[in-house]
């Protein structure tokens, strides 16, 4: 799957910071892809609101 930061992680909670750059998403435009598992899903889940998803 292919995700991309939309939105600005100012004022977002630390652990969701936290969540994106884990995944390797730090300003907005970056993007990056991800095994489709439910590691990454469970990681999306919490960010949902600061990304898009989409399937590669």
């Amino acid at each position: 799957m292919t995700i991309k930061l939309v939105k600005s992680l100012i004022g977002s909670k630390k652990d969701q910071i936290a969540t994106a750059h884990a995944l390797g998403l730090r300003k907005i435009g970056d993007t990056t892809v991800q095994p489709d598992n439910a590691q990454t899903k469970g990681k999306v889940a919490k960010i949902i609101h600061l990304i898009e998803v989409s399937e590669a």
